[in-house]
């Protein structure tokens, strides 16, 4: 790929371009769906699990719950395990509170920035480039995920879903972005792995859009958009690039 000059600005997602939350969640599933038979006799681990994974694909399918859910993921794995735990059998709303803490607190735990992810993000600032962290979720939690790794340094402005009143795909959370840096779209690279709420909107504002594909497995046929570029991640964006 012949080399790219540096953008006036680039506007990053978080969760999935880069904090690494994926994983580890089967295993941390499993576990949970475990410590649930350990604690609650008569339980199956495996009935569990489908249960669970049925619930998970029912609240997130639903635009309005997963609205909800992605301002307080706490509370929406709460519900998920609550409805799961009921398809088993077992309707007990304070242990699946219990549970869904249990397997919150793993993942929060295990949460760190992809490979090379800060290292690109302070190269980028030491070229001037201007930068704008721009994510769903609650403002609450979506700022602890940026503490512990001190990500806040490296932005110019951090636009959160929970605290901007509006999250992604609606257009108006870009242009807030861009306003706050003075960007303008054609000058800029969005760069995020959710075809549909990073790359869409990008596309559509005129910016130039960067698709993270960590899983390495393409566009899907029935892409939502088409980006100019895809990266198996962010460690990628810098060897392309002529500084």
């Amino acid at each position: 790929m012949a080399s790219q000059q540096l953008p006036a600005s680039i506007l990053f997602d978080l969760d999935g371009t880069i904090l690494d939350g994926a994983s580890g969640t089967d295993a941390d599933r499993r576990a949970t769906c475990e410590e649930a038979c350990r604690r609650h006799a008569g339980l199956d681990v495996e009935a569990l699990l489908i249960a669970l994974r049925t619930n998970i694909d029912r609240f997130w399918d639903d635009r309005d719950r997963a609205r909800r859910g992605r301002v307080d993921i706490r509370i929406a794995v709460e519900e998920i395990y609550r409805d799961a735990l009921r398809d088993v059998g077992v309707d007990d709303r304070s242990f699946a509170t219990d549970l869904a803490h249990f397997y919150r607190d793993r993942r929060d735990a295990a949460m760190r920035p992809f490979p090379g992810a800060v290292d690109v993000l302070r190269e980028l600032r030491s070229h001037g480039v201007l930068t704008a962290l721009v994510t769903n979720g609650g403002g609450k939690q979506q700022r602890e995920r940026i503490a512990p790794f001190g990500l806040a340094t490296y932005f110019d402005c951090i636009v959160i879903e929970g605290e901007f009143g509006i999250g992604k795909p609606d257009e108006r959370i870009f242009r807030h972005a861009l306003r706050e840096l003075e960007g303008d779209p054609e000058s800029t690279w969005m760069v995020g792995d959710s075809l549909e709420a990073d790359i869409a909107p990008a596309l559509a504002l005129g910016m130039h859009a960067v698709w993270v594909d960590v899983e390495g497995e393409g566009l899907p046929k029935d892409a939502p958009a088409k980006p100019q570029r895809v990266v198996r991640g962010i460690h990628e964006l810098l060897p392309d690039i002529d500084v």
